[in-house]
């Protein structure tokens, strides 16, 4: 079987050598679309946890492909020092989005990001303790494996793997990850898109999605710190 993952320009092994594995890649192509479109589908309707959801559909699309985790960039990283640069880029990434993307969005759409989920969070150490460890479990590494180990690598699949095929996967992937953030309105999908563009960088950028995870981990940590301390922050003006 040829085996294909996101950080890859030709099937693993080398270029197929005969018509019949071409006829097989292109199976496994329109197979790739169908997965993208089912996932694409749970996110929209919102179907239970879609992060979730597309969690037991990539366990199951590994098994029928007979691929193993590292083909949707769960990878061990080569380049050293990868926690320390990603909790840099996080630091950076929360105060671009604070100084920039949120102000500008608050004031195009008069609106701001609905954090009212979070409402009993400042000066919270309980509910801090716990966000903490779910926001790193469920956000952080669920949600990576999720839209940018399955999600994205399937889309890239369904396009091709040249620039304009991960351009196009990176913004889609990240489009219906900003959809599953509805519950903070119009604002909070922009952001959460905005975030997701941000960490499929990452995520190719280190070729490995634990960069990814770690700099969405340490958002999260960022954002629900700061709340803890002096609650909702808006944007910085």
């Amino acid at each position: 079987m040829w085996m294909l993952d996101a950080g890859s320009e030709v099937p693993v092994g080398g270029r197929p050598a005969s018509p019949a594995p071409d006829r097989q890649s292109r199976a496994w192509t329109v197979v790739s679309a169908i997965e993208a479109a089912a996932a694409a589908a749970a996110i929209l309707l919102d179907l239970l946890i879609p992060s979730l959801v597309l969690i037991a559909m990539a366990v199951a699309s590994l098994l029928v492909r007979r691929q193993r985790i590292t083909s949707l960039g769960l990878r061990r990283s080569t380049g050293s020092r990868l926690v320390a640069k990603t909790f840099l880029l996080a630091v950076l990434w929360s105060v671009f989005q604070l100084s920039v993307t949120m102000p500008i969005a608050n004031h195009v759409s008069g609106k701001t990001q609905d954090l009212s989920a979070f409402n009993d969070l400042q000066g919270n150490a309980g509910m801090l303790a716990a966000l903490l460890v779910a926001g790193w479990l469920l956000g952080a590494f669920a949600e990576e494996l999720a839209y940018r180990g399955y999600l994205l690598t399937r889309i890239r699949e369904a396009l091709g793997f040249g620039r304009w095929g991960l351009a196009v996967a990176i913004v889609l992937s990240s489009v219906l990850f900003g959809f599953a953030h509805t519950e903070q309105g119009l604002v909070g999908v922009l952001v959460v898109t905005i975030d997701g563009i941000y960490f499929s960088v990452l995520r190719v950028h280190f070729q490995t999605l634990w960069a990814s995870v770690l700099a969405h981990g340490f958002n999260n940590t960022i954002g629900f710190v700061a709340f803890f301390l002096v609650g909702p922050i808006h944007g910085l003006w």
